[in-house]
C-alpha cells in the first residue's frame, strides 16, 4: 500500500501562497492546452521552472516558526503512513495490561527492509474522529506503559526497536496525571537506557517535550528535515515567558528546535532529507528516505556487542547539555 504522491487538500501555508498561485496558473494552462489547438507547452514549462526556483528559494530560508507549520501540515505522512508503506507483515499489539489501550501509541512487530523489529509510534489520527480519539497524538500513561511492555517483549526475542515520534507532547489532563503520566515517561527513559537491543528513533513531525523523549532514548536519533524537536512547543513557551500565545514565532526561534539546530546541539545524529517543498509534496519519497536511514542504522548497530551498545547509549544521553566554564 502506498500514500498519495502529493497533498490535494485545501490547506494552505501562508508563506506558500505565491507558489499556490503559480500552481493554479499551471493547472489552468494545462487544462486549456487539452481543448486548444495552440501549443502552450513552452509557457507551461517556463511556469514550472519558475515554480521550482521559487520553491527552492522559500525552503532554503525557512525560519523556525514556518518549519513548525510544515511539520504540522495535514498532508504530511504520519506514523501510520510510514508503517503502511515501509513495515512489512505488521502485527499490531494492544494494551498495557494495567488500564487500557491508548490509540495515540501504536506498537507492533514488523519487518523494515531485511530487519525484523518492533515499531513504536505516536498516532495523531487521519480525520477529525480519529484525531479526537487519539488526543491529537498526545499519549496517556497507558500509551507509554504499552510501549515499554512491548519493548521488553522485543528485548526478550532479541529484536531491535524502531520508534517514530510525532507528538506536541504527552497528554496533560487530570486523568493522565492521576494515572502517573510523569512516572510512566520517566520509567520509559530509565528502561530504554538499558534495553539490551538496538534502538533507533526518528522525529517524523513534531517532537514535543517528555512526550517525545518517552520513546526517544535510542542509540541513533534522527529528525526529518522539516520536523521540530524541543523541550516545549512554541505556543507553550510563549505562554510561559511572554504570557501570550501570539509570541510563538519569537519562541520558536529562541527554542532552537529545527533539525539544523538539533544537529549543532548534538541532540540528534542526523537530519533525514525531505523532497523539495516538504514531505507533504511527495510522501512516498519522504518515507523511502526514512526507511533507508532506519535500515542502514540497524545494520550498523547490530555489529556492536550488547554491553558496548548499552554503555554507548547511556553515555550519549549523559553528554547532552553538558558544558564547561572557563
Amino acid at each position: 500500500m502506498t500514500t498519495a504522491n502529493t497533498y490535494t487538500g485545501t490547506y494552505e501555508l501562508e508563506f506558500e501562497r505565491p507558489l499556490l498561485q503559480l500552481e493554479r496558473q499551471i493547472a489552468e494552462l494545462e487544462s486549456h492546452s487539452r481543448d486548444s489547438e495552440v501549443d502552450i507547452t513552452a509557457d507551461v514549462r517556463k511556469l514550472k521552472q519558475s515554480h521550482t526556483a521559487m520553491l527552492k528559494k522559500i525552503y532554503a530560508k525557512l525560519g523556525a516558526w514556518n518549519t513548525v507549520k510544515v511539520a504540522r501540515h495535514p498532508g504530511r505522512p504520519q506514523a501510520i503512513d510510514h508503517i503502511r508503506v515501509m513495515a512489512k507483515d505488521f502485527c499490531e499489539l494492544h494494551g498495557d495490561r494495567h488500564y487500557g489501550d491508548d490509540p495515540a501509541m501504536i506498537t507492533g512487530f514488523a519487518r523494515v527492509g531485511s530487519h525484523k523489529c518492533l515499531i513504536v509510534a505516536h498516532n495523531k489520527g487521519k480525520d477529525t474522529r480519529e484525531r479526537i480519539a487519539c488526543h491529537f497524538g498526545c499519549a496517556h500513561p497507558e500509551g507509554y506503559r504499552k510501549a515499554l511492555q512491548k519493548m521488553k517483549l522485543a528485548e526478550k526475542y532479541g529484536l531491535p526497536v524502531v520508534t517514530l515520534i510525532d507528538t506536541p507532547g504527552a497528554y496533560p489532563g487530570i486523568g493522565a496525571e492521576e494515572r502517573g503520566q510523569a512516572q510512566a515517561i520517566a520509567a520509559n527513559m530509565f528502561e530504554m537506557s538499558r534495553l539490551r537491543v538496538p534502538i533507533v528513533s526518528v522525529v517524523i513531525g513534531e517532537g514535543g517535550s517528555g512526550g517525545a523523549l518517552g520513546i526517544a532514548v535510542a542509540d541513533r536519533v534522527a529528525m526529518m528535515q522539516y520536523a521540530w524537536y524541543s523541550v516545549i512547543s512554541p505556543e507553550g513557551c510563549a505562554a510561559i515567558l511572554w504570557k501570550t500565545g501570539e509570541a510563538a514565532e519569537k519562541a520558536a526561534e529562541a527554542l532552537k528546535l529545527t533539525a539544523a539546530d538539533n544537529m549543532k546541539l548534538s541532540t540528534v545524529d542526523e537530519a533525514i532529507p525531505e523532497p523539495l517543498g516538504g514531505a507533504h509534496r511527495d510522501p512516498d519519497a519522504a518515507i523511502a528516505n526514512v526507511e533507508k536511514w532506519i535500515s542502514q542504522s540497524l545494520r550498523e548497530l547490530k555489529r556492536f556487542k550488547v554491553d558496548n551498545l548499552v554503555n554507548k547509549r547511556f553515555e550519549r544521553f549523559r553528554r547532552i547539555g553538558s558544558y564547561e566554564e572557563k
